[in-house]
């Protein structure tokens, strides 16, 4: 299977793709995406009615940059689920400080829904709601480039981009969440601001209420505001956190949902801050402070720190997170998962350590809206397969699986196990427990196999995590050796 999804990332996602196009029986474009966003089991729904030379064609077709796509190899090397329709898919509706949705699934605040059209789109491909990207009253002038990313391949590992908030003037925003919420009645839609002192928070939070929104978010966190007392200047202190969530939440009737920063040591701090100042949720995170060195992303010759975001702030966003939800103080408050969420899987990571939604960007700005077919799908399939029938029913699942480091099973041991059939004989699992492990490996060069020495291994499973081909897995858990 590593090498399938190995394949599906090197697809270039293409819009109204050359491979499809030729297929009058299928979509394997639409099958790939599902291969590439966690749905490979499910990708047959999409190729199962193309002959062998629809397939043929299509991998013609393919303009890819270097060599074409193997369509045939992926598509057929995919462990393929026969289609089920038998079933209705489980409902992913959930409520929201109150508020019903229609699935867990947002746009975060930000480049992904500026104007009104973009994010009708997105509703109308089945985005359940929409934190706007944040209002405020400054005047609002943008660099260019503004953004730049780590590349693994042609996909971005991180992303950084030193856009700051809408370049609208507020008033025009707020006829855009009006007329949003008007036309979509059924979407929810949350205005997220931002003021440079107290008048300008109630003010812009009351004409978001006015403007028909669900909730108001308070950005505390944007890493690149110009102006001293805004953004995560205000995030890293709990007691502007504090005093801004009160005043609006004093003014206002519909939810407040404070926005913390990562850029923080202890993010309880501001959090617990916003839930003592009556809060309704917190989204969390905003994007992480970081360098890039690109030369391409120079403004007139010039660098700054910027904001961090995209699949490799995911295990951070986690933490934050969790040290959230684990918090016995603030048991009563929702929480809305953002950072570096790009499949269903991510999504669902969020959920079990509490989030009752998940706001996407950057993946959205890499490779649209449609994501949200597979976010969709994914998340349906998964709860399916365990009976799940509400949603909520897994929110926070995994929390009572979270101890401190002093609290794990420190007496047992589990050791990695070899699969013959799947190992190819690389020998990186030997490189790196020579050089970075335990030198628990021999590797037997004539017939390219490495073997496991039980006395020198002691279960870190380096080898597992570097093995290209997946041979190898975990054996039983055993007592230590006294």
């Amino acid at each position: 299977m590593m090498h399938i999804k190995d394949e599906a990332k090197r697809c270039l996602l293409c819009a109204d793709a050359p491979c499809s196009q030729v297929c009058k029986n299928g979509d394997p474009a639409r099958a790939i995406r599902a291969i590439r966003f966690g749905n490979e089991r499910l990708a047959n729904r999409w190729i199962a009615d193309c002959s062998d030379d629809e397939l043929e064609a299509a991998e013609k077709a393919c303009i890819h940059y270097d060599q074409p796509i193997r369509i045939r190899e992926l598509v057929r090397s995919a462990s393929c689920e026969p289609v089920k329709d038998d079933k209705p898919a489980p409902s992913l509706a959930i409520a929201f400080c109150g508020i019903p949705c229609e699935n867990p699934f947002f746009l975060a605040s930000s480049a992904v829904c500026t104007n009104y059209d973009m994010v009708a789109r997105a509703f109308e491909m089945g985005w359940g709601g929409v934190f706007y990207k944040t209002i405020c009253k400054q005047d609002i002038h943008e660099v260019s480039p503004r953004f730049d990313a780590v590349k693994e391949g042609s996909s971005f590992a991180g992303f950084r981009n030193m856009e700051q908030l809408s370049e609208n003037p507020y008033e025009v925003d707020f006829d855009i969440l009006r007329r949003l919420k008007q036309n979509y009645p059924s979407k929810v839609v949350v205005a997220s601001i931002m003021g440079q002192f107290e008048e300008e928070w109630i003010e812009l939070a009351k004409m978001a209420e006015e403007a028909g929104c669900d909730a108001v978010e308070l950005n505390f966190s944007c890493p690149q505001m110009r102006l001293s007392g805004m953004g995560s200047d205000v995030g890293q202190d709990a007691e502007l956190v504090t005093f801004y969530t009160a005043y609006v939440k004093r003014n206002v009737k519909i939810p407040v949902i404070p926005k913390m920063t990562p850029n923080i040591t202890q993010i309880n701090q501001p959090a617990m801050g916003s839930y003592f100042a009556g809060a309704d949720a917190i989204s969390a995170i905003n994007t992480i402070k970081s360098v890039t060195m690109s030369p391409e992303a120079e403004v007139s010759g010039k660098q700054t720190l910027s904001g961090y975001s995209g699949r490799a702030v995911k295990p951070i966003a986690l933490r934050f997170i969790l040290e959230m939800t684990k918090n016995p103080i603030m048991k009563k408050i929702q929480f809305s998962g953002i950072g570096g969420i790009e499949t269903w899987r991510d999504a669902l990571e969020f959920i079990l350590l509490g989030c009752r939604n998940v706001q996407v960007c950057t993946a959205v700005m890499e490779y649209g809206y449609r994501i949200i077919d597979d976010l969709l799908l994914g998340l349906q399939t998964y709860m399916a397969e365990r009976n799940i029938a509400h949603l909520e029913d897994i929110v926070g699942e995994q929390l009572p699986n979270f101890v401190y480091p002093s609290d794990l099973d420190r007496e047992t041991v589990v050791y990695p196990k070899i699969d013959r059939q799947r190992c190819i004989g690389c020998g990186r699992c030997y490189i790196s427990c020579r050089d970075g492990g335990h030198q628990a490996i021999t590797f037997d060069n004539d017939t390219r196999q490495p073997h496991i020495n039980g006395a020198k291994c002691v279960g870190c499973h380096l080898c597992r995590l570097v093995c290209p081909s997946g041979a190898i897995g975990l054996a039983k858990r055993i007592e230590k050796k006294k």
